[in-house]
């Protein structure tokens, strides 16, 4: 069956699950996740600890297991990872990726990460001695927060999660979006993931995509236009202009 079909056999949902990525927490969806409500989905915001991938799996799939129907699964940045292990739950119907990781079943990813060019926030990332790491306040507010209001942009650098220093090696056993249709919000001005392997990874996925002029951070930035690409993954009417 083509993506087209299956998407177009795949029920509507009435729930959503939105996954943060590292260096944030739930609250980086908040404004998505006011225009979700107001459409009339019901929306769970996971918290991740960003200290293992089975430990973020876990935590997401606590959240999929509440859901009492079909559901929309959607993360951002390193959460493309989470859903792409976590996916295939029952309740899954539709997977969004916004600037997002999509590994494929055990895939290298910093290996084909590095076959693109390297963005600017890599460089600022400070490791401390307890194992974690985060980003300094400069790359965080010029690389990964670039395009967000300055103070907003302060307060998403002090609930910035930690992320656990092998976090980043973990790998998927399983690649749901092989068996899920799937929906990809490229960001043009991304300084923290090359937006050429946006394209590629959406590309391959078979993703129906769209492209902002924004950076990493576009569920901050343009919060309408990626809850209308989740509404829309949830087979219902866009937000009204």
């Amino acid at each position: 069956m083509s993506d087209a079909q299956t998407s177009a056999t795949a029920p509507t949902a009435d729930n959503v699950v939105l996954v943060h990525g590292a260096y944030a927490d739930g609250s980086s969806w908040a404004a998505v996740v006011g225009l979700l409500q107001e459409a009339g989905l019901t929306v769970t915001a996971v918290q991740n600890p960003l200290t293992s991938l089975a430990d973020d799996a876990a935590a997401t799939r606590r959240a999929l297991d509440r859901q009492d129907g079909p559901t929309v699964l959607a993360g951002h940045s390193w959460a493309g990872t989470v859903i792409s292990e976590v996916g295939d739950h029952e309740t899954v119907s539709r997977l969004v990726y916004v600037a997002a990781r999509a590994p494929d079943a055990g895939e290298d990813y910093a290996a084909l990460a590095a076959t693109f060019p390297t963005p600017p926030a890599n460089a600022g990332l400070v490791r401390s001695d307890d194992g974690f790491a985060q980003l300094s306040e400069a790359a965080f507010l010029d690389d990964f927060a670039n395009g967000v209001d300055p103070a907003r942009a302060r307060v998403l650098h002090a609930v910035q999660g930690p992320v656990s220093g092998t976090l980043f090696a973990s790998r998927t056993t399983r690649a749901a979006w092989h068996g899920k249709p799937c929906w990809y919000a490229v960001s043009r001005d991304d300084r923290t993931t090359s937006p050429e392997l946006e394209r590629f990874l959406a590309d391959r996925m078979g993703a129906t995509t769209i492209e902002l002029d924004s950076g990493h951070l576009s569920i901050v930035t343009h919060p309408r236009e990626i809850a209308s690409l989740v509404l829309d993954a949830a087979g219902r009417p866009p937000l009204a202009p």
